[in-house]
């Protein structure tokens, strides 16, 4: 299965410049210029058309706290009320993620929970669905990668390592005053918006929260995630691969996976499957060598792949930021 042709694929020079973001979302076009050899003019013409045709989109988030609990679930439905379900589950603020399988009659959810709670969500309003003929749930109990830490594998270590910021200094899970609150919220559908127009909107000094974003920044409390569909960087599918792997594999198996340039997401789980990997792939081949080669040695005992036929919402999507 080859890539969709019906998305127009980007080229080699936006695709860099995409992967340039990645590495810093407020990156400077002369800094990326001088790192890719790219005139500074087409770099912010290119980033400009990127993000006005809605291409790109670069969000701001706060530093990932360690509390937050995470469930995996997996939504066996009623092929008729499969609509229904995907945008009742779309329209909440806890479920950040919704997909739907290319067999048509499973969701798959991210959902935000207190650890160890007992989920309304889970436990009362999904099962009393009369559309909804099962549900599962895995815990995430650690992640090796996230999403905004994926990085299209376009640039050379060099020009990675160059446009990348030094690591942070400070506190990542240092609570955030009003002033941060009020600067992330100006950032959160446009991380690259000038700390003029930010201050415009929160009231205070240019200065003061030109300082307060390079702060943030620096003690990791301001985090950038670069939102595209893959399909445009020539990644046509989209898939969940759940793995079982014995407790002295884990932890290997789970760095190396974070380590592939396909993972976008990888986390350690409880239930039957230990392992749960999100990859982005350009074609079946490609999905088929992830599994049969990259997965071997990992001590993997069991496999079970789902393909992923609508990313009904993810970060940056009308539904998350409307």
């Amino acid at each position: 299965m080859a890539a969709n042709s019906a998305v127009e694929v980007l080229d080699e020079q936006d695709q860099r410049l995409i992967a340039a973001l990645q590495c810093d979302g407020r990156l400077g076009a002369e800094r990326a210029g001088e790192v890719l050899g790219i005139g500074a003019r087409t770099v912010q013409r290119r980033w400009r058309a990127l993000m006005a045709d809605g291409v790109v989109r670069v969000l701001a988030l706060p530093a990932v706290p360690d509390t937050l609990g995470v469930l995996l679930l997996r939504i066996k439905v009623l092929r008729g009320r499969l609509d229904t379900i995907t945008a009742a589950l779309a329209a909440r603020d806890d479920v950040p993620f919704v997909d739907v399988s290319a067999s048509g009659d499973e969701i798959t959810a991210v959902a935000r929970t207190e650890p160890g709670s007992r989920d309304p969500l889970l436990f009362r309003q999904l099962p009393s669905t009369g559309a909804v003929t099962s549900v599962t749930a895995a815990t995430v109990v650690h992640a090796f990668r996230y999403a905004f830490e994926w990085r299209h594998d376009v640039l050379t270590d060099a020009e990675r390592a160059a446009l990348t910021p030094p690591p942070a200094v400070g506190t990542p899970h240092k609570a955030y005053d009003a002033l941060d609150r009020a600067v992330l919220k100006e950032l959160t559908a446009d991380a690259r918006a000038a700390a003029a127009t930010v201050a415009a909107r929160v009231g205070h000094p240019e200065s003061t929260v030109r300082r307060r974003i390079a702060r943030l920044a620096a003690e990791g409390r301001l985090l950038t995630q670069v939102a595209v569909e893959v399909r445009r960087l020539g990644l046509a599918i989209d898939a969940n691969v759940m793995l079982e792997v014995p407790p002295d594999r884990l932890d290997a198996a789970g760095r190396a996976l974070a380590a592939h340039p396909a993972v976008h997401g990888a986390f350690a789980t409880t239930g039957p499957f230990t392992l749960h990997a999100a990859v982005w792939v350009p074609d079946l081949a490609a999905l088929y060598r992830f599994v049969s080669d990259d997965l071997s040695g990992l001590g993997v005992s069991r496999m079970e792949t789902v393909v992923i036929g609508q990313a009904v919402k993810r970060p940056g999507s009308p539904t998350v930021i409307g």
